[in-house]
Parts: structure tokens; sequence; C-alpha cells
């Protein structure tokens, strides 16, 4: 049985010190992929960014920087409230992304109730992903 633990999220893309836009953000997270978060940002009125995210790399930055080369993401501060920073990087370009803290960690813990970490190998068809990458090729 596949489920899924959704999300939706405002986020703040960082402009300058002094100024940031408002994302909108949907987090999804589906036990058929259970290593995997995945993200959709909303860019436009119809435009959206997909990313993928390690469930583990956005846990650990809500309490601690993590991440190297195209995903970073650590706890920190805005305006008086708990946030986790995500910096993305892409041919397209550089994002600087700050989340709500509380809301993250919250979305996180349903997603730890569904596949608890390190049980994430049980949820895995290792046959059924092989099958899929091999059609591919």
């Amino acid at each position: 049985m596949n489920t899924t633990v959704s999300c939706e999220l405002h986020l703040r893309l960082v402009v300058s010190s002094e100024s940031s836009l408002p994302v909108p953000a949907g987090l999804r997270y589906a036990t058929a992929d259970p290593y995997a978060v995945h993200a959709t940002f909303h860019t436009g009125a119809e435009e959206t960014v997909e990313w993928v995210f390690a469930r583990d790399l956005l846990a650990e930055g809500l309490h601690r920087p993590t991440g190297t080369g195209d995903v970073r993401v650590w706890p920190s501060r805005s305006h008086g409230q708990g946030v986790v920073c995500i910096a993305l990087s892409s041919p397209e370009g550089e994002a600087l992304l700050e989340a709500p803290a509380r809301a993250l960690e919250s979305f996180l813990k349903r997603t730890d109730a569904a596949v608890p970490p390190g049980t994430e190998h049980r949820h895995f068809d290792l046959d059924t992903e092989l099958s899929h990458i091999l059609a591919e090729s």
C-alpha cells in the first residue's frame, strides 16, 4: 500500500538582505519512494519548478548545515522566526529559499510516521526500480 504525505508551505525567496518574495510550495512524500521528498515551487500563475530532495537532507538541515553541491540546507532565523534555508543551484541559476521551520518539521514528522527513518529499505522495491531503469535504456 502506497501512502502519501503532503504539505503546502509559504516559502520566501531571498532577493537581498532586505528583500524577499513569497513562493508557494508543495511537498510530497510517498512510501513508494521512501528516500525522497518531491517539492513543487510555484513561480508564476501556471509555472512550477520541481526538485527532489533526500528526506534525510531536509531532516538534518533542521538542526545543522548539511548538503554539498546543488542543494544545501541549514537552520536560521528570519524576523524572529525559525526558518530552514534551502540553497539551490542549477545551470539555470541559483536560489535561496527560507522555509518555516515548524511547518517543515511537522511535515517530516508525518513522513517519519509513514516510514520510520532507517526502515526505508523495507518500502523500496529494487526489482521494480531496476525494471524502470532498464526499460529507459
